[in-house]
């Protein structure tokens, strides 16, 4: 039997992969590990469509270093921060990955750690419930209640990737994953920064959602992104099917929504605080996403769980749901990629090709089928509407040993 190679683990969106995915790869890779990424599906934690699909996105990653791609199913992927790190821990530790390498504004792992610790202990929970409430979101009254505790080292949970980070370290915490954070610093423009100008020369590093509105314009990657994501956007631009946008989609939303009754605003995930009325109303007034979006945030909801919660109820997500990911999906495989499935501790199904599907649980089928039923209206947010069916029609990515990574000189990119 061959030695155990350590592994590394990734959760990412890469919409698109740019060049902070690229130096997180790179980073993981020159550790020594075997690098796999745990990556969302069609859908994203913005709760739009990912621009390019989930088999494109997959391959990239192999080009630029990951050895494995395993998907981060619907119901995590397009949830909040908690959710959302604790479905990407639970199957970073399912496929026997040491470490979790992530960007950060703050790359200290201590502090991170410092913060998790805090947030989990029951004098948080105390502070948390003793915050006055003015109408503040969960967001300020979190960051209060831990600034109470630990002073300014709370601050970071302002950061959207170190408050990310810091849910990686409460789910690693709660899961007792044997994982170990390596934060990384986070280069360039900040989480969602959309007006950074593209500098003479070398552009250095854009934000994912910079480059979504560049791709939505029309403009060009070259130089902008590692060589092979250039490529893959503008292939896959003439064939009509990027950039996935949520405007494809905005009538259908609308329908469904004017379709549902109070009671089945209610039954979605992280509904509450009588949200259900107030998108009910709404649904029936507004005449865009945007005008609803509008109609239902305030100073206590935020507009990006307004978003989640829209999508949930387009997608047909209900509550309760499962609490961690219940299978193992595998998108990609590296040359490499069949070591990390020989060393796998096994504790979830795979799942590889639609066959395996048939031999999963009841539960691990319903969120399997939710997530082939979103892939189906995914496919409907492309520019050129595409045909149903992709989830039991699209083989897992394979990247044959004779083909080379995605090459390139950092001295000419940044």
């Amino acid at each position: 039997m061959s030695a155990k190679i350590p592994v590394s683990a990734i959760i990412c969106e890469f919409d698109p992969l740019h060049l902070g995915h690229r130096l997180l790869l790179d980073a993981a890779r020159a550790s020594g590990s075997l690098v796999c990424c745990v990556m969302s599906g069609s859908f994203t934690q913005r709760a739009a469509p990912a621009m390019l699909d989930k088999w494109t996105r997959a391959r990239l990653a192999l080009e630029n270093g990951a050895d494995l791609v395993a998907e981060l199913p619907l119901s995590w992927a397009c949830a909040g921060a908690e959710r959302f790190a604790a479905g990407g821990v639970a199957l970073a530790a399912a496929l026997g990955a040491e470490e979790l390498w992530f960007g950060s504004e703050t790359p200290d792992a201590q502090r991170l750690d410092r913060l998790a610790e805090a947030l989990l202990s029951p004098a948080f929970t105390q502070a948390l419930h003793s915050q006055p409430d003015a109408g503040q979101s969960f967001a300020v009254r979190r960051q209060q209640a831990a600034a109470s505790l630990l002073g300014e080292e709370a601050d970071i949970l302002a950061q959207p990737n170190a408050n990310l980070a810091v849910e990686y370290c409460k789910a690693i915490r709660r899961q007792g994953a044997s994982l170990r954070p390596r934060p990384i610093q986070r280069q360039g423009a900040g989480h969602g920064q959309r007006d950074e100008p593209l500098p003479p020369g070398q552009p250095g590093y854009l934000s994912a959602s910079r480059l979504r509105q560049l791709v939505r314009q029309g403009a060009p990657l070259d130089g902008l992104v590692p060589p092979s994501a250039a490529r893959a956007v503008e292939e896959a631009r003439a064939l009509g099917r990027c950039p996935a946008h949520m405007a494809h989609l905005e009538r259908a939303v609308l329908c469904r929504l004017r379709t549902m009754s109070p009671e089945d605003f209610a039954a979605l995930p992280d509904m509450g605080e009588g949200l259900e009325h107030r998108l009910y109303r709404a649904a029936r007034q507004a005449l865009s996403l945007k005008e609803l979006y509008g109609m239902v945030k305030s100073r206590r909801v935020s507009h990006a769980r307004v978003r989640r919660l829209v999508l949930g109820a387009f997608l047909g997500l209900r509550a309760p749901l499962p609490e961690l990911p219940p299978y193992l999906r595998l998108l990609g495989l590296g040359p490499r990629g069949g070591q990390v499935l020989r060393q796998l501790p096994r504790t979830l199904p795979i799942v590889a090709r639609p066959k395996d599907v048939s031999l999963l649980g009841p539960q691990a089928q319903a969120v399997f089928q939710a997530e082939a039923g979103a892939t189906d209206l995914y496919a409907l947010a492309c520019p050129i509407p595409q045909p149903a069916g992709w989830d039991f029609t699209q083989k897992l990515v394979k990247l044959a040993p004779g083909e080379r990574r995605d090459e390139f000189s950092w001295e000419e990119m940044v």
